[in-house]
C-alpha cells in the first residue's frame, strides 16, 4: 500500500518542507507517502471564487492514482484520536488499495472532490494554514503506522 497526499497550494516554506520530508522518510518502509502539489485556482478582485474551487477540484481529481481509497481532509469530517487513526489505517490496509489524502484550497474542496471521497477526515475544528496541515497529516500517519508496528514513538 502506498499513499499520495494531494495538496492544493503554493510551495511550502522550508520549515514545513523539512518537517514533511522527515516524516515522509520515517514512513517510507510502512507507508510510502508521495506529495503532489496542486496549483491553486485564481482568486482576487473580480474573480469568481467558485470557479477557483472548481478548477482546483478538477486538478485534484486528475492527480488521483488509479482506484485509490480517497480520504478528503474536511473540517466537518470524522475526527480521530491517534489510536482511532491507527485502527483506521489497519482497516485501510485490509482494503488492498493505495490511499489518497486530499487537502483543499482556502475555501475547502469542490463538490466533485467530495463526491469521489470514500471518507472525510477532520483533524479538528481549528483553522490551520494549509501548509501546516501537510505536516500534521504526515506526522499523524507516521504515528498511526508506528503504533501498528509497536514502535515506541507514540507514548500516551
Amino acid at each position: 500500500m502506498k499513499a499520495r497526499l494531494i495538496a492544493t497550494g503554493e510551495r511550502a516554506p522550508s520549515w514545513v518542507a523539512q518537517g514533511f520530508s522527515e516524516y515522509q522518510k520515517r514512513l517510507s518502509h510502512w507507508l510510502p507517502l508521495e506529495l503532489v502539489e496542486i496549483e491553486p485556482g485564481l482568486r482576487g478582485k473580480g474573480r469568481d471564487p467558485q470557479r477557483a474551487i472548481d478548477d482546483e477540484g478538477r486538478r485534484v481529481i486528475a492527480a488521483l492514482p488509479k482506484q485509490p481509497y480517497v480520504v478528503a481532509l474536511d473540517v466537518p469530517g470524522k475526527p480521530y484520536s491517534s489510536e482511532q487513526l491507527s485502527q483506521r489505517m489497519e482497516h485501510w490496509r485490509t482494503l488492498g488499495r493505495d490511499l489518497a489524502f486530499l487537502i483543499g484550497g482556502p475555501e475547502g474542496h469542490s463538490s466533485e472532490v467530495l463526491k469521489v471521497a470514500d471518507e472525510r477526515w477532520s483533524i479538528g475544528p481549528l483553522t490551520l494554514p494549509h501548509m501546516l496541515v501537510r505536516l500534521v497529516v504526515a506526522e499523524q500517519l507516521y504515528r498511526a503506522a508506528a503504533m501498528l508496528a509497536n514502535h515506541p514513538y507514540h507514548r500516551a
